[in-house]
Parts: C-alpha cells; structure tokens; sequence
C-alpha cells in the first residue's frame, strides 16, 4: 500500500465532524467515563469527547489511513487513546480483548468520510478523476471488480437498492455495454449519459450511482446494523448511543433499531398486544427526537446538509438476540 497522503487539516470545514456540539450534548461525556468512536475517520469526535475529561477513548477505523493519520493524536494522549484498525461491527470482541466489558458511550457516524471522498486516488467520488476503487479497507474487490464482472440484474438492483435511482436499468445496460470502465470519470460520463444529464441540471445524477456501488462494495448497511447491535452489548445501563446518518436507508435502520428496543414499534413492547408471552424488555429508552443541521452549519459545511442524529440511553436490560437484525441489503453486499 502507498504511503497515506499527507495530514489534512484539522480546521478545514470540509473534515469538521457534523453536528458535533449535538453529539457531545446527547453523549455527555463526563471524567473517568470509557468512551467507543466507532468511525474515528480525521478524529473530530473523539478530540471533542477527550477533552470533555473521559478517562479513555476507544476509536476504530477500518481505513489503514485513517489509522496510520491518528498515531500523532495516539500519542499526544498519553494511553487515553486506543486506535483499533477493524470494524465497528467488532467491537465488543476488540474491547474485550483491552480488558474493557462495558462502556458508558457510543458514536458512530455512518458513511464515507470527507478525507476519502476529497482524496481522488480512493475513487470514492467522480469530482476528481482517479481509480476506480472506493474500498475502505483497501483490500479485496474494487468498484472496478464488480462492474466489470457482476451481470446486469445485479447492478441495476445494487443502483435501485441502496442508491435509490429511478433509472436504475438504464444506467446498468449501460454500464455493461461500455465495459471494461477503470476511472471514475467513466463511469460518471456512462451515468450522465444513460440518464440524459444536461450540464445545467442541478443535480448529477452520478452521485446516486456511486454512492449505491460505495454501500454495496463495503456492506455498509449490514456493517451498520451489526454495530447498532455490538453498542447494545458494550454499553454499561445509562450509556449513551449517539448515531449521524448522511443516507436514508442508514437512518431508517437507526429509528428502526431505536423504535423497537424501545419498546415504541411492534415487536419491540414489553409484552405482546394480544396477551401473549412478554417479549424481550428494552435496552434502549430516552430516545431523542432526531437533530439535523441547522442553516449556519450547513453553510459552513454543506455535508451537514443531510445529516442527523438520534440519541438513546441504554437501560438495565438484556441485550436482545442479535439473530432479530434484519437484511437491509437483502444480500447484496453480504
């Protein structure tokens, strides 16, 4: 692997981490508390959640950039800081393995994050031309891969699926017609095409497509589900859970996931409508009302624009089986 590019800077906007000052006010992080950044990405929360005076930070990442970029915040922390290189997905057996049972919080925020997007050798985004690769673990199949390889049903059901496009069989026939496709300037050039993008229109109709192919290389629906279920595990009764979203299909799996081990969605009460055995109790109560940008974050940092937040407290209960997760990406990325 090529040596990561040089440091970003910290106060650029485009790496502030969204809704920061909402995050530490749902985590509330307090002294000698152990604290989990799921996606320690430029390290923006976990800066915030150190110098609220926890006793330790636990970060992951599975981007070995982002990894090998935190060894200066690592180190500036003097043992207050781990730097795991794995999935959040992971981090029950990651924090055993630090002689941690349980946590009083969790962050995750959900997606690519802002160094990998501006970074056109990552081929995360079509704004720069680059390879067409967009794995944050640089490792295994590449977007070029599966374009190139899988058949045309699949890729249209991955656009449709997970990118939420209308054109979604256009933009596939197309896709396979001009193949082999290596940049990521090609393939934006095939989707503008296929769906008729005039330079004036206001949106890119690529974007769509490669956030689809993005989610579905990296399991990132299925990734975030299982780390919802890990921070049920981890967290000590009265921890916090703390999710930013940027997708709507993330964010319906977050209220999902809140609304019924809250008890608030069928399925989720305390005790079955029609009189049946009491299901399982709830782990998570106090959810808040989502939170989203507010204008003058936006204008400072557009990204901001579709994020949100949702906020619970664990409670004194068991965990539920993970084995009641749903398959939101109903096996395209597993």
């Amino acid at each position: 692997m090529s040596a990561p590019t040089p440091t970003h800077d910290a106060h650029d906007p485009r790496h502030a981490p969204v809704l920061l000052d909402e995050v530490i006010a749902g985590l509330a992080p307090a002294g000698g508390e152990t604290h989990v950044d799921g996606t320690f990405g430029a390290g923006g929360y976990t800066r915030a959640i150190l110098a609220a005076g926890v006793a330790r930070v636990i970060a992951f990442d599975r981007d070995p950039d982002a990894v090998a970029e935190g060894q200066a915040l690592v180190a500036a922390h003097d043992g207050r800081l781990a730097l795991v290189p794995d999935r959040f997905s992971r981090m029950a057996e990651a924090l055993a393995e630090h002689g941690i049972d349980a946590v009083d919080g969790v962050t995750l925020d959900i997606g690519v994050s802002s160094m990998q997007l501006d970074r056109a050798e990552r081929g995360f985004s079509f704004q720069a031309d680059g390879p067409l690769d967009m794995r944050m673990e640089q490792e295994g199949a590449s977007a070029a891969d599966f374009l190139n390889t899988a058949d045309e049903d699949e890729i249209a059901d991955v656009i449709y699926q997970l990118g939420e496009e209308p054109k979604s069989r256009r933009i596939a026939r197309a896709i396979v017609a001009a193949r082999p496709i290596a940049r990521t300037s090609e393939l934006a050039a095939v989707v503008r095409r296929a769906t008729g993008h005039k330079p004036h229109d206001k949106k890119d109709p690529a974007t769509r497509t490669f956030q689809a192919i993005r989610i579905h290389l990296n399991r990132e629906l299925g990734e975030l589900e299982d780390g919802l279920a890990a921070a049920e595990r981890v967290l000590k009764p009265g921890g916090r859970l703390a999710v930013v979203s940027f997708h709507s299909g993330e964010d319906r799996i977050v209220k999902r996931f809140l609304r019924q081990r809250s008890g608030a969605a069928p399925g989720g009460s305390r005790h079955r409508p029609d009189g049946g055995a009491a299901g399982p109790a709830p782990s998570f109560e106090a959810v808040a009302k989502a939170v989203r940008a507010g204008e003058a974050e936006v204008a400072r940092n557009p990204r901001a624009r579709s994020a949100t937040l949702r906020v619970a407290r664990r409670t004194a209960n068991p965990s539920w089986s993970h084995s009641s997760r749903p398959h939101s990406e109903k096996g395209l990325a597993s």
